[in-house]
């Protein structure tokens, strides 16, 4: 695990996968970047890779991370991704094992392993209880708890999950920190999510398919913060 700054909770992963390029990430990057100033919540924007130096050098208070990257050293690698130059990019960790671009277990140990070599904190994807401890085993820093068959559906986990993924993860390494994912498209299911106890939760498609992306953005990170406070009043 890279002993980088860590994420406070709540934090929240903005991840607009495909679904926008170009001028509209780097506008959804600035609303997300007003946002966590706003409702001081530490925000990932998991940036695609042609976008990382342009959002990084545009933004101040979001973590920029990388969707993905490959175990290789510096030198040969046509068209693999570097870890060096994700770093040299900007970016400040990298998403891995995500459901749309899964990698096998070894693989995973040893990009979990290069990323902590070049200092990149590691945000992994798991799709079940049973494969979330697995990937607690090889000490990223956090892991998202996500079922495949929720994504995109607009429905989330249920408390029982929520519960029982954290109590998984941290029955091997306490300080793995849990995002639930999967489902989420507005700010009462994100005021839901952590008001139940998660950690942290995020959303692509409730985001980047809004009408009005920057007002969602607002919306979702508003509700984080004061499901968090109201938490903590109980």
């Amino acid at each position: 695990m890279f002993k980088g700054k860590k994420l406070r909770e709540p934090f929240f992963e903005i991840g607009p996968k495909s679904y926008l390029f170009g001028d509209d990430v780097l506008e959804l990057a600035k609303a997300a970047d007003a946002a966590a100033e706003k409702y001081d919540i530490d925000i990932i924007f998991t940036t695609p890779f042609a976008d990382i130096r342009r959002v990084a050098e545009n933004t101040k208070r979001i973590f920029v991370f990388a969707p993905h990257m490959d175990p290789i050293p510096v030198g040969r690698g046509l068209a693999d991704i570097l870890p060096e130059s994700v770093k040299a990019a900007g970016a400040v960790g990298v998403m891995l094992n995500h459901a749309e671009r899964p990698i096998t277990y070894s693989t995973l140990r040893e990009t979990i392993r290069r990323a902590d070599e070049v200092g990149l904190m590691t945000i992994v994807c798991s799709d079940s209880i049973a494969e979330a401890k697995s990937v607690a085993l090889l000490s990223p820093n956090v892991i998202v708890a996500e079922p495949t068959e929720l994504i995109g559906t607009g429905q989330t986990s249920d408390l029982g999950y929520i519960k029982a993924s954290i109590e998984a993860v941290k029955s091997v390494d306490p300080e793995i920190q849990v995002l639930q994912g999967a489902g989420i498209k507005n700010g009462q299911d994100v005021y839901d999510m952590i008001y139940a106890g998660a950690e942290a939760t995020g959303s692509s498609s409730g985001v980047a398919k809004a009408p009005d992306r920057a007002k969602m953005v607002d919306e979702m990170i508003s509700a984080a913060r004061r499901a968090f406070d109201d938490r903590n009043k109980k």
